[in-house]
């Protein structure tokens, strides 16, 4: 499986087969067919079956999918099957709602959280105390870090992306409305907020130009 290249186009719908599959779960269904999976989820049953036989299919002709078992399968697929630790750097309004969200419940554990004000020094976050970033260096060398959550200043981003790749951590999830110059071993996730709303901008005016008044 590792040596087929998996299009990026399928790799985003992954989260989404796992989202609707725990939901059926939670709702008590056994199994289910790629065509009523695709009604909850819009997307064709034809679209469903080719993304999933690129991991192997999961599917028996006649029977559908077992929820449970491709529930778990895709996780897998997604690394969601390991506990992964996460620091978040930046606490901020934005870094502390992130601290307070529930990662947990898909196997995220947020370990540590830095800023560089002084004044949210030993604050706590769902009982993790903040910390400041001049501690960070020898607390993600001491500590396992999989994945670092940047919610600071583009201005700052950069910088603290090159120390982190310079200390061994591999993954950061890039709130920075800025790119980020990293090695080829670094994966980097950029949430850019700003780009999105445009996006969904965009798309609600070109949906409903047509009932909007002229001036």
């Amino acid at each position: 499986m590792q040596s087929k290249t998996i299009s990026s186009a399928v790799i985003r719908r992954l989260p989404r087969y796992y989202r609707y599959l725990g939901e059926l779960l939670e709702n008590g269904i056994v199994r289910i067919s790629s065509r009523e999976l695709s009604i909850r989820m819009k997307v064709t049953a034809s679209q469903i079956r080719q993304d999933l036989n690129n991991f192997g299919g999961f599917g028996q002709q006649g029977y559908g999918y077992n929820v449970e078992y491709l529930y778990q399968e895709i996780g897998k697929i997604l690394g969601l099957d390991k506990k992964q630790t996460m620091i978040i750097i930046g606490a901020g309004n934005l870094g502390q709602a992130l601290a307070n969200y529930d990662f947990e419940m898909i196997g995220f554990s947020v370990i540590g959280i830095f800023d560089a004000n002084p004044r949210l020094e030993g604050l706590a976050v769902r009982g993790i105390e903040i910390r400041n970033v001049d501690e960070m260096e020898a607390f993600v060398k001491s500590c396992h870090v999989d994945v670092a959550t940047l919610t600071v200043p583009k201005k700052n981003a950069r910088e603290l992306a090159a120390k982190l790749d310079e200390w061994g951590v591999r993954a950061i999830w890039n709130f920075a409305p800025i790119d980020l110059i990293v090695s080829d071993e670094v994966c980097v996730k950029n949430v850019h907020l700003n780009e999105s709303l445009m996006t969904l901008s965009y798309e609600y005016r070109n949906k409903h130009a047509a009932a909007e008044p002229e001036e």
